[in-house]
């Protein structure tokens, strides 16, 4: 029994090819063509809006020297970077891959930066969120300038270094498939998406765990909405992320399996996993639009700074200034104990 290999996403994934007449995957791409191109159109659509507009409010109000808006400034146009490869990705679902060997490359790149940086920035924007709560005098918590700077050219240089290996290891290979070259950078590019949604996943734990607790402290029994929005901001972390790793890991292990006589049975599980691909990427790569609503949205300076602006655009003109300032100031003096910021005040 021969394999074939395809590429969704950058990742390498391969597949028995069976004859037709045992195992049609028909129904399997004819889904992903339809479902995918909308779903990823309605994500992208919103991405772009949340993502300029954080970076309009950044920019407008906010000091960029502050390292907590930092991370936010770079999380924005890291999610602007993995939005802007959806698209490709969508129109590879329909067509497949008919734009030529440069732009897979660059296509795959992009796509990756966003990825990882993405996923850098969430552990680093969580670590600091931890310190901020449990040791508000830090000197991390109040860090400007320079080290905002510094820190932003680390994670853009590592995940630059990290994704350019699509240069190097990426191909379009015959009936018009975007894929690494070889099973081995195959691997290499599944596992590592799996040792940092891991890396993640251990650092969002144990850092929310702690902080809830520390909010559940009789003293700090005040902030039940942001026990609230944490508790949500786990569980929608889980829900997108968990089922797409699990599944990419099991797809990985087809690199390793012999050939079985048991075609039917392999084919069945193949069908069932490439279903269980599209419905979870779905839900994943969903979150290049969720992570300003949960990170910027709901603050109390983001929302006031939005009032301005649109008061300011003359779509806003009922508001209340006495109210508007009595709450940002109420939020100023809590903000150093409790933790709270632009990224998460409720």
């Amino acid at each position: 029994m021969d394999t074939m290999d395809y590429s969704i996403d950058g990742i390498l994934i391969t597949s028995y090819d069976y004859p037709d007449e045992i195992c049609n995957k028909t129904s399997i791409m004819d889904f992903g063509a339809i479902f995918t191109p909308v779903f990823f159109s309605i994500v992208v659509i919103l991405s772009v809006f949340g993502n300029i507009l954080v970076l309009v409010i950044l920019v407008k109000y906010e000091n960029l020297k502050s390292l907590t808006n930092t991370f936010i400034l770079n999380l924005a146009i890291s999610d602007l970077f993995f939005t802007a490869g959806l698209p490709f990705w969508a129109y590879y679902n329909m067509h497949g891959w008919t734009l030529g060997e440069s732009a897979c490359k660059i296509v795959n790149f992009i796509f990756c930066l966003g990825f990882y940086s993405s996923g850098i920035l969430l552990i680093l924007m969580t670590a600091h969120r931890y310190v901020a709560v449990m040791n508000p005098l830090s000197d991390i918590v109040s860090t400007t300038g320079f080290y905002s700077t510094v820190a932003s050219v680390i994670i853009w240089v590592i995940s630059i270094l990290v994704s350019s290996l699509a240069f190097a290891f990426t191909k379009v290979a015959e009936s018009n498939y975007c894929v690494y070259t070889d099973s081995y950078w195959s691997l290499w590019g599944i596992y590592q998406q799996n040792i940092l949604f891991i890396m993640t996943s251990v650092v969002f734990m144990f850092c929310y765990t702690h902080i809830m607790c520390r909010l559940l402290h009789p003293v700090q029994r005040r902030r039940n909405k942001t026990l609230k929005l944490i508790f949500i901001l786990m569980v929608v972390f889980l829900v997108g992320w968990v089922p797409y790793n699990v599944v990419i890991f099991l797809q990985s292990f087809s690199y390793w399996s012999s050939e079985s006589d048991a075609i039917q049975e392999e084919c069945e599980k193949s069908i069932r996993l490439d279903y269980a691909f599209e419905i979870s990427r779905l839900f994943a790569f969903s979150q290049c639009c969720l992570n300003p609503v949960f990170y910027v949205f709901v603050g109390v300076k983001f929302k006031s700074h939005l009032k301005k602006m649109l008061k300011s655009l003359g779509l806003n003109k009922n508001s209340n200034n006495n109210s508007f300032r009595n709450r940002h100031s109420r939020h100023t003096i809590t903000s150093v104990t409790s933790g709270e910021d632009l990224s998460m005040a409720p």
